[in-house]
C-alpha cells in the first residue's frame, strides 16, 4: 500500500506543476495534497509543522492568483472599473476560452472596463489591460514556483527514506 501512496503522492505533486497553467487546477494545493499523500504512508512520519505551513503557503497562493492580476491592473493605473474587468474577464475567459481564456480574458476585461470607465482615453486602457496580463504572469509565474519546490520538497522527503521502501526485508 505504500508504494502505491509513494506513486499517486507522486502523480499529485506533478498534477500541481500542471495546475499552474491550468485554472481548472489550483497548482499549489495539488501539490500539496501530493505531500500529504507522502505523509500517509507508513515509511515517513507524520510531520504536522511541515504539512500546516506548506498548506498556508499553498493557500496563500492560490488566493493570490485572483488578486495578483487585479493589483497589475492598478498599478499599470487601471481604475476600479479596468480592475473588476479584469476579474470578470478571467472568470468569463474560463468560461468561455478555457486555458487560452486565462490570458485573454483578464486582458479584454480590463480593456473594457476601462473602455467603459472613460472611453476617449484608449491608450490608458491598453496600459491597464498590460498591467493586468502583467500580473497574471507574475501570478502564473510564482504558482509554478511553489509547485516545483513542492516537487522538491517530496523528492527530498522520499529520499530520506528511499531505502526503507524498497528495502528486500
Amino acid at each position: 500500500m505504500d508504494i502505491f501512496l509513494l506513486f499517486l503522492g507522486f502523480f499529485f505533486v506533478l498534477l500541481g506543476i500542471i495546475g499552474s497553467f491550468l485554472p481548472v487546477l489550483p497548482g499549489p494545493i495539488t501539490g500539496w495534497i501530493g505531500l500529504l499523500i507522502l505523509h500517509l504512508t507508513k515509511v515517513i512520519p507524520m510531520d504536522w509543522t511541515f504539512l500546516g505551513i506548506t498548506l498556508a503557503i499553498a493557500v496563500i497562493i492560490w488566493g493570490l492568483d485572483y488578486v495578483i492580476p487585479a493589483w497589475g491592473t492598478k498599478k499599470f493605473g487601471g481604475s476600479k472599473y479596468g480592475i473588476w474587468g479584469t476579474v470578470f474577464g478571467l472568470i468569463l475567459g474560463i468560461i468561455f476560452l478555457g486555458p487560452l481564456g486565462i490570458i485573454i480574458g483578464p486582458f479584454a476585461g480590463a480593456f473594457i472596463g476601462e473602455m467603459i470607465h472613460d472611453s476617449t482615453d484608449s491608450k490608458k486602457a491598453v496600459k491597464a489591460a498590460f498591467g493586468s496580463f502583467i500580473g497574471f504572469m507574475l501570478s502564473t509565474g510564482l504558482k509554478f514556483l511553489i509547485s516545483i519546490i513542492f516537487v522538491g520538497l517530496y523528492l527530498s522527503k522520499f529520499w530520506d527514506y528511499k531505502d526503507v521502501f524498497f528495502s528486500t526485508n
